[in-house]
């Protein structure tokens, strides 16, 4: 778990940001700095990415060690864990999606991925086979490093895209295929900042469930990498969650 808090920040949510397949804690790095100047205690998880259900019992034992009210933000895939992390937990008063989805029960990246066009994050994904030492087997995703500032990072300088490609953390497959039990935004109140140039999660797929939730909506020119390439923006949709719930 990649923490950065800020105790001045009493009286304000904290504020617990997900991150999603293909990344880690380190694509905060800009929100981070960002919602500290404005006075917001800030906890980073590091997400398994081993499945959704693992996850989620993860992030949500995270979110049991925080004290006082919580706003979470998830980018890509981390919205998938988010909706079933956050799902009765009281103190979670607002969900924000960034480049992201609100998946229904049931549902899981793959269900959600078909209803529209193949991304060209999809085309671009290599499976890797791994063994553990206790001899189980399984597969693990990689974003190919040629392709990584193509599909998923198009707006960001390209020496730090290239970094982020080699930093990369990989996926299992359970992850992209398992499905949602609980669905956190049926009772919590969410904002979705759209990236209308992502080519990981398509914009028409981010609308339709955003649409589907009810979530405010903001819509960004960005890539899916819009956490590094506009950390104001992520930021800026973050406190007007937090401030829109406070109370």
């Amino acid at each position: 778990m990649s923490v950065a808090s800020d105790m001045s920040g009493q009286g304000k949510p904290t504020i617990v940001l997900v991150h999603g397949a293909f990344a880690e804690s380190s694509s905060w790095n800009g929100v981070i700095a960002d919602l500290k100047r404005r006075g917001y205690p800030v906890l980073a998880v590091a997400n398994p990415l081993r499945g959704v259900q693992n996850d989620a019992a993860y992030v949500r034992s995270v979110l049991d060690t925080v004290s006082g009210p919580v706003v979470m933000a998830a980018h890509s895939y981390g919205g998938v864990v988010m909706t079933e992390a956050a799902d009765g937990v009281s103190k979670v008063k607002a969900l924000v999606y960034v480049a992201s989805v609100s998946p229904d029960t049931g549902e899981s990246v793959a269900t959600l991925g078909a209803k529209f066009a193949v991304s060209k994050l999809f085309e671009a994904i290599k499976g890797v086979p791994f063994t553990l030492p206790d001899g189980s087997t399984g597969m693990d995703q990689y974003v190919d490093p040629d392709r990584f500032p193509e599909v998923f990072a198009a707006d960001v300088d390209t020496e730090t895209a290239e970094v982020m490609a080699v930093t990369q953390r990989p996926a299992s497959a359970e992850a992209q295929q398992g499905g949602v039990t609980k669905a956190a935004w049926k009772t919590i109140p969410s904002w979705t900042l759209i990236t209308k140039q992502d080519q990981a999660i398509m914009p028409e797929l981010q609308r339709f469930a955003a649409e589907r939730a009810g979530s405010t909506v903001v819509e960004v020119e960005a890539s899916h990498a819009v956490a590094v390439s506009q950390p104001g923006v992520v930021a800026d949709l973050i406190d007007t969650a937090a401030r829109a719930t406070a109370g």
